[in-house]
Parts: structure tokens; C-alpha cells; sequence
């Protein structure tokens, strides 16, 4: 029974009390350490970097103290200088803390390679569409004697000869050699 009447005696109540104050002081007291530990209130707005070459975007970026990272990119722009930064991530005018890493992807330096598909013996129609689908475009059309009319024969990149598998760059242009349908001498 008297350890009952300690339970609602004043005295249980003030400790109580105490506790309850010095424990709210010291979740407040982390709450600060833990806005000053982590720079809740320093953020630093990221810059736009599109199109900016990589030399200006680093030096920029390290007096910001950021930090960066350099993504492979495959998408050739021609429109962009080659090495500027076509994306950025986080975008341009997100709130950062100092020290983040932003991901840089660059404009390579030109189309990436292809590997030419096999179209010799092929009917140009079918030709066009397999060079398509890789990225090539056709180019000049010439004809030798054949008796395959619109039959590729032959296939040509800046003047030479080329065979399949070979590897040029992605949007160049392949001229093709064709059977004009008559029997050669």
C-alpha cells in the first residue's frame, strides 16, 4: 500500500516532471546538433551546365564545392559542341548541399560505330531498310551489269569498297552498287 501512496505522492510527481522537461531539452538539444550536423540550412542551387564545355563545368562545380561524376553517353548531338554537357542530374535550379555529386552526361566527340549489315545479294528495298535500321542512310546509287535487277552487289563508303561488319559511324551515308538486270560480258 505505501509504495501505492508513492505513485500519486507529490514528490513522484515532481521527478516526474523533471524528467519529462530534461528529457524535452534534450531531444530539442539534438534536433539542433543533428540541423547544424547535416547543413539543413546551407543549400546551394545547382547551375545550368547545358551546353557548357566540361573544362568550364568542372571549374565552376569545384567553386561551388560540388562534387561530379561524368556519365557515358551514346546520343551524338550535332548541334552541340562535342564534350559539352547535354543533361544534368540534379536539374539546374534544385537545392543541394555542398559536397553533392551531380552526374554529368557529355555529348560524345561523333556518332557512335555501327556494324554494316549484310545487304549483298539482298533487293535494294530490303537493303534500304536494313541500313536504315542501324542508323545509315543510302547514298548514291550506281549499276553494273548483273543479271539481279536492283540486287546489291556491292557496297561503297567515301569511295571505297566496304564489306559487312565493318564499322562506321552511326547517319553516314553508304552508296550502293546495284544489278541493272542484264547478262554481263
Amino acid at each position: 500500500m505505501r509504495q501505492l501512496r508513492f505513485f500519486i505522492s507529490k514528490t513522484f510527481f515532481l521527478s516526474l516532471l523533471q524528467a519529462g522537461v530534461v528529457g524535452v531539452g534534450l531531444i530539442f538539444l539534438l534536433f539542433l546538433v543533428l540541423r547544424f550536423h547535416t547543413r539543413q540550412n546551407r543549400l546551394i542551387e545547382v547551375p545550368n551546365l547545358y551546353q557548357m564545355p566540361l573544362t568550364e563545368a568542372e571549374a565552376l562545380l569545384s567553386d561551388l564545392r560540388l562534387n561530379f561524376e561524368v556519365m557515358d553517353s551514346t546520343q551524338f548531338n550535332p548541334e552541340i559542341p562535342p564534350f559539352s554537357i547535354i543533361e544534368h542530374q540534379p536539374r539546374a535550379h534544385d537545392e543541394v548541399k555542398r559536397g553533392r555529386k551531380i552526374y554529368l552526361t557529355l555529348n560524345p566527340s561523333t556518332y557512335r560505330k555501327v556494324s554494316i549489315p549484310n545487304v549483298v545479294q539482298v533487293t535494294y528495298r530490303n537493303a534500304v531498310s536494313s541500313l536504315r535500321a542501324v542508323g545509315l542512310e543510302v547514298g548514291n546509287i550506281s549499276y553494273r551489269n548483273n543479271i539481279g535487277k536492283d540486287m546489291v552487289l556491292a557496297m561503297r563508303f567515301d569511295g571505297d569498297e566496304i564489306e559487312p561488319g565493318a564499322k562506321i559511324p552511326k547517319s553516314s551515308t553508304v552508296d550502293l552498287v546495284l544489278g541493272n538486270g542484264r547478262r554481263g560480258r
